[in-house]
């Protein structure tokens, strides 16, 4: 029997309206923009959910063209009342909210969610690709019009609590428990992942149908590096947000370690504050070799990693990796820990090294950096594509019908 088509799609933007007007995107982020773009360039009927401070607004295709626009970096509009009542400690927030709730086709405060959902067909699909409006009242309220399909990047808040902030982790076994009762299907971007987050959903009572799809990987072509940014010697690259689990600490150790022996190789700590205590803030900063870069474009990001003698990577958890799988398509060489997520994604490419063991990193790194270019350098990754997704996701053979 044939699967029956979809009438509209509608993807949750919450996610990454909170990001609008902060600089480039990151992981999570640039994932629900994938999916904005993916479903405005196809022909399926398609509709927008933001939840705001004020309750919820639906967008319909002109609407996300215009949140693509902004994410392309067209200029916010001033914050409106609503938005100044409603967002007073972030008034960046208050113009992102203020320039959707203008493209919007329809509003109502967050106990009317059902009656805005009208707005969109019986059957509609909808997609939450962010994290955002995993909670029972919402998924209840949108399952009365709508299949809902989740993308559960990983469960990092459960399996190592002291990696997320400690207001979060609660919070998120909540989602996990909505995303059990409600969903009809759940995405997830390795079997790593797949495996840890069913042992999750199934403490929490059902386990929805699910499959895997990579996530796609597109790095962006290198610019033309600013003077004075690219270090003329070998050189290192940190990518990531700045937060516990990525295990910074262990790049100022090895640093001050290889400083007692002369001048360290540069190493370039690309990234935006996270949740990190304030005093690696400081480490970061004073520790001989390292700088620290955030908010640059995409395109010079990537001319940095291609520049550079090897990403390191010694994070101690992870739902995809993003960062040395950019590196690797790049051709970039890779030190990265030794997670079986990562083997997963990366197979043989990298080099896999203890995240604890700061002396294997700085013999690593010394070696390194004494070898030419052409040493270093190797074949080019060929990453998993959007299109690999998008076509595993929204259709699903495994799932009888279409999403």
């Amino acid at each position: 029997m044939a699967s029956p088509v979809v009438p509209a799609r509608l993807l949750d933007l919450t996610r990454l309206v909170s990001r609008l007007g902060r600089g480039p995107l990151t992981g999570v982020d640039r994932v629900e923009h994938a999916y904005l773009g993916e479903l405005l360039r196809r022909e399926t009927a398609v509709f927008g959910l933001v939840r705001t401070a004020a309750g919820f607004l639906l967008l319909d295709r002109a609407g996300l063209g215009g949140v693509a626009a902004q994410v392309a970096g067209a200029p916010l509009v001033e914050a409106d009342l609503l938005s100044r009542l409603t967002n007073r400690r972030d008034p960046l927030r208050g113009q992102a909210e203020a320039t959707v709730r203008r493209l919007a086709i329809a509003r109502a405060p967050a106990p009317l969610l059902r009656r805005l959902l009208r707005g969109v067909p019986q059957g509609t699909s909808y997609l939450n690709v962010g994290h955002s409006n995993l909670a029972d009242r919402t998924l209840a309220a949108l399952h009365t019009r709508c299949r809902i399909a989740v993308l559960l990047h990983d469960t990092i808040p459960l399996d190592h609590p002291a990696f997320s902030r400690p207001d979060t982790v609660d919070s998120f076994r909540q989602k996990l428990a909505s995303v059990a009762t409600h969903s009809d299907l759940v995405i997830h971007t390795t079997k790593t992942t797949r495996e840890i987050t069913e042992q999750h959903l199934r403490r929490a009572g059902r386990v929805p149908p699910g499959l895997v799809a990579a996530l796609g990987v597109s790095p962006p072509h290198p610019a033309m590096m600013p003077d004075g940014l690219q270090p003329t010697q070998p050189y290192f690259v940190a990518l990531g947000t700045v937060e516990p689990r990525k295990n910074h600490s262990l790049l100022v150790q090895v640093w001050t370690d290889l400083a007692r022996h002369g001048p360290p190789p540069p190493l370039l700590v690309i990234g935006g504050r996270g949740w990190a205590r304030p005093e690696l803030f400081d480490q970061l900063a004073a520790t001989c070799g390292m700088r620290l870069l955030s908010g640059l474009p995409d395109s010079t990001v990537a001319s940095l990693l291609k520049g550079a003698a090897a990403l390191l990577f010694p994070s101690l958890a992870e739902g995809f990796g993003l960062p040395p799988v950019e590196a690797a398509a790049l051709g970039t060489l890779v030190i990265a820990s030794d997670l079986p997520v990562l083997r997963e994604v990366l197979g043989r490419y990298p080099i896999y090294l203890d995240p604890t063991d700061s002396i294997s990193w700085m013999e690593t790194i010394k070696t390194l950096s004494l070898q030419n270019a052409s040493n270093r350098r190797r074949s080019v990754l060929s990453p998993p594509s959007w299109e690999d997704h998008f076509n595993t996701v929204l259709y699903s053979e495994s799932c009888g019908s279409r999403i």
